[in-house]
């Protein structure tokens, strides 16, 4: 008696293996495993005439665009499409595209780039030595808060000495990097000067770069600071304010170090008076590749700049849930994307809990989801705990363990 299974593979190469299991022939399952793969991309700002041809060219291969009834009719200048269909038809419509009038060709190389960064897992990262190969396991960044007003351990580790301490207690249970900040960026906090920034994390960054093997990051919107964190020992930059700072660009740029480029609505001292978006996961891709672009453009290789999308950072708490379900858009960046939810606000709101360290296993929720939607690195307190997480989910979602 014939039996149902409804398949679901995640990406085209577990496509390949289940046709594989059952012998397949392997030129065929070359043909078949793109049609596995169905995706729907969103295009703003055609020309409506050169929407309707691209629903016209979907239609051709199988596919579908969604369109206003008005850019339909030809009664809207300007059209949004959301283009439907799986990678073979996408594959097939790109060279039909780039033949058209009314900027289908540029439409065209947008396309075929978006979703080859899309479906491509990011180059790997050379960094202090080492190699992050993102196929390889999902990363872990201990946080470092040597500051008195941090929301999550509320100047703990303040001091020098217990800044060391806690910074190899996170080597040790399984942090690659640690990400060492001397400003807090909580909603509301209070801007530091550069010269106290640079007792706070200087002294801690020369030691552990002396005694530990672990990547060492500044977390720091200063340039002046980020030049010093870099000559004391440290490997990558981390910028709240997305690299907006052309001084740090030039900074970056000199150094040749890896740098995260965040997503934040705001300030620190506003970002939390009542943000709105019309657009959320647009708006935060459009900003990240206007900062990566600006980067480029000051002298940043693009091979060495991450993204963040910025959790808590000018979001609400339905913001930063649905940043998380739908982490993978930020993939069409095609860099490495850098998750930090650990024991945030939204996490306490969602579960009722106030005191930030016993959020431990709402953050592993959402670490767990995150590493399933695209994260590459987490940013997280609770190292020993978070690290087990990453590891159990890379065995499920990917088989890497």
């Amino acid at each position: 008696m014939p039996e149902l299974r409804i398949l679901s593979p995640n990406n085209i190469d577990e496509a390949r293996g289940l046709m594989g299991e059952i012998e397949a022939h392997v030129e065929g399952v070359e043909i078949m495993a793109p049609k596995s793969q169905l995706r729907l991309v969103k295009i703003t700002g055609l020309d409506s005439r050169a929407a309707n041809i691209l629903k016209q060219e979907m239609l051709s291969k199988g596919g579908d665009a969604a369109l206003s009834w008005r850019v339909f009719q030809l009664e809207a200048e300007e059209a949004t499409a959301i283009a439907i269909g799986t990678l073979k038809q996408f594959r097939d419509v790109i060279p039909k595209l780039a033949k058209q009038p009314f900027e289908l060709k540029e439409v065209s190389s947008k396309l075929k780039e978006a979703l080859y960064a899309y479906d491509s897992p990011p180059s790997p990262l050379p960094v202090a030595g080492r190699t992050l190969d993102f196929t390889a396991r999902t990363y872990i960044m201990g946080v470092l808060n040597v500051t008195p007003d941090s929301f999550s351990d509320g100047g703990e580790h303040f001091s020098t000495g217990a800044a060391i301490t806690h910074a190899k207690r996170m080597v040790a249970e399984g942090a690659d990097i640690i990400d060492i900040g001397g400003e807090s960026t909580r909603p509301g906090a209070e801007p530091v000067s550069a010269e106290d920034e640079l007792a706070r994390v200087v002294p801690v960054i020369e030691d552990l770069a002396g005694s530990t093997d672990a990547i060492l990051s500044i977390d720091t919107s200063k340039p002046e600071v980020a030049k010093a964190a870099l000559r004391a020992g440290a490997h990558i930059v981390n910028d709240v304010t997305g690299l907006s700072n052309l001084r740090m660009v030039e900074v970056v740029a000199a150094s040749g170090a890896p740098a995260i480029i965040m997503h934040m609505k705001g300030t620190p001292g506003t970002m939390q008076e009542n943000p709105v978006y019309e657009d959320l996961m647009g708006e935060i891709i459009a900003y990240l590749r206007a900062r990566l672009e600006s980067a480029r453009k000051g002298g940043v290789a693009p091979e060495k700049l991450l993204v963040d999308p910025g959790i808590g950072f000018g979001k609400t708490f339905e913001h930063n849930l649905e940043i998380i379900k739908h982490l993978s858009e930020v993939k069409i960046l095609g860099k490495a994307i850098v998750l930090g939810t650990s024991r945030k606000a939204f996490i306490g709101k969602i579960l009722g809990i106030e005191r930030a360290c016993e959020r431990v296993f709402g953050t592993a929720a959402t670490v767990a989801l995150g590493i399933a939607n695209g994260a590459n690195i987490l940013r997280v307190h609770d190292v020993k705990e978070m690290a087990q997480v990453a590891r159990m989910a890379d065995a499920i979602q990917c088989g890497r363990y």
